[in-house]
C-alpha cells in the first residue's frame, strides 16, 4: 500500500527535478538564444551573397528599360520616318509594352518603390506617346510626328526619364 512518505517523497523528487530542469534551461537560454542569432545572420549572409548579383542585374535592366522607352532613345531606334502617324503610335505602343513585359520579373528583385517608378513611367510614356500623336493630322508623317513628341518633352521642365533613373539609382544606393 502507498504510504503518505512515500507520496511526499515522490512530491519532493517532482519539484526538486522540475527547479532543476528549470535553472538549466535559464543558464542555458542565453546561450541559444546566441547561438540562434548567429545561424540568422549566417543564412542571411548567405542568402544576401546569392541574392545581390541578381539584384544589381535587375536595377541595371529597369535602368536599361528606362531608356529604351525614353522617346528620344526609342524614336532613333525604331527610325520611322516613312511611316504614318497611326502606324508610328501603334509600333511605339507595342515597343513599350513589350519590352515592359520582358522586364516583368526584375520587380521580384528590386524594392517596391523602384518598381513603382518603372510603372509610373511606363504609364506616362504611353500616354505622352498617345496624347501626342493623337494631337496631329492622321495624315501627318512619322517624322513630324516624332518631331513633335520630342519638342514636347524638350518642353518640360524635368525630364522624367532622368529622375526616374535618379530615383532608381538612390533606391540602389540604400543596398550598400
Amino acid at each position: 500500500m502507498i504510504t503518505l512518505g512515500y507520496i511526499l517523497d515522490i512530491i519532493k523528487f517532482t519539484i526538486a527535478g522540475t527547479g532543476v530542469v528549470w535553472v538549466a534551461f535559464y543558464l542555458l537560454k542565453p546561450y541559444l538564444e546566441r547561438n540562434e542569432r548567429i545561424q540568422l545572420l549566417e543564412m542571411k549572409k548567405a542568402t544576401s551573397a546569392q541574392t545581390l548579383p541578381l539584384r544589381l542585374q535587375a536595377y541595371e535592366r529597369i535602368i536599361l528599360f528606362i531608356e529604351r522607352i525614353n522617346p528620344a532613345s526609342m524614336l532613333v531606334r525604331i527610325n520611322a520616318p516613312s511611316f504614318s502617324r497611326d502606324e508610328l503610335l501603334n509600333l511605339i505602343l507595342t515597343e513599350i509594352r513589350t519590352e515592359y513585359q520582358h522586364n516583368i520579373t526584375q520587380q521580384i528583385y528590386v524594392s517596391n518603390e523602384a518598381w513603382a517608378v518603372v510603372k509610373q513611367i511606363k504609364d506616362d510614356t504611353l500616354a505622352l506617346v498617345t496624347n501626342v500623336l493623337k494631337s496631329i493630322p492622321e495624315e501627318a508623317s512619322g517624322l513630324d510626328a516624332s518631331k513633335l513628341m520630342l519638342a514636347h518633352i524638350s518642353q518640360l521642365e524635368d525630364n522624367p526619364y532622368d529622375m526616374a533613373v535618379a530615383l532608381i539609382k538612390r533606391d540602389l544606393e540604400k543596398l550598400f
